[in-house]
């Protein structure tokens, strides 16, 4: 399985990169923003999960959900979005954009396999 971890925060890249390898996951590609992470997207057309963060500059995890769902080839990505956004109109707000989960940040690496689990 090919991921794409989005986060402005190279730590943050960095702690979900290593869950995902304990997890047993190799093939881990990473963007610091959302326009980067449709680049990749465009370069890798393999991508089987797309993690994003919400608040990035360029383009915000939200725009990149919408426009990822935009496009009949990414109708079904699993889509997890990691972010210090917990509040609930902002959960329903990205759920209604196409996100298949949600992480608020801190969490655990269990919390990321259940969600992970929960999309695959």
């Amino acid at each position: 399985m090919k991921f794409l971890v989005v986060d402005d925060s190279s730590t943050m890249r960095r702690i979900i990169k290593n869950t995902l390898a304990r997890l047993g996951h190799k093939e881990i590609l990473e963007a610091e923003d959302g326009a980067k992470a449709w680049e990749a997207m465009g370069e890798n057309s393999d991508i089987d999960v797309l993690i994003t963060d919400w608040n990035m500059p360029e383009m915000n995890g939200l725009e990149l959900v919408k426009k990822v769902r935009s496009e009949d080839k990414y109708s079904e990505l699993p889509i997890i979005m990691v972010t210090t956004e917990g509040g609930k109109a902002e959960v329903i707000t990205a759920l209604k954009a196409g996100v298949n989960n949600y992480i608020v940040k801190p969490f655990t690496p269990q919390v990321l396999q259940e969600k992970l689990e929960a999309v695959l």
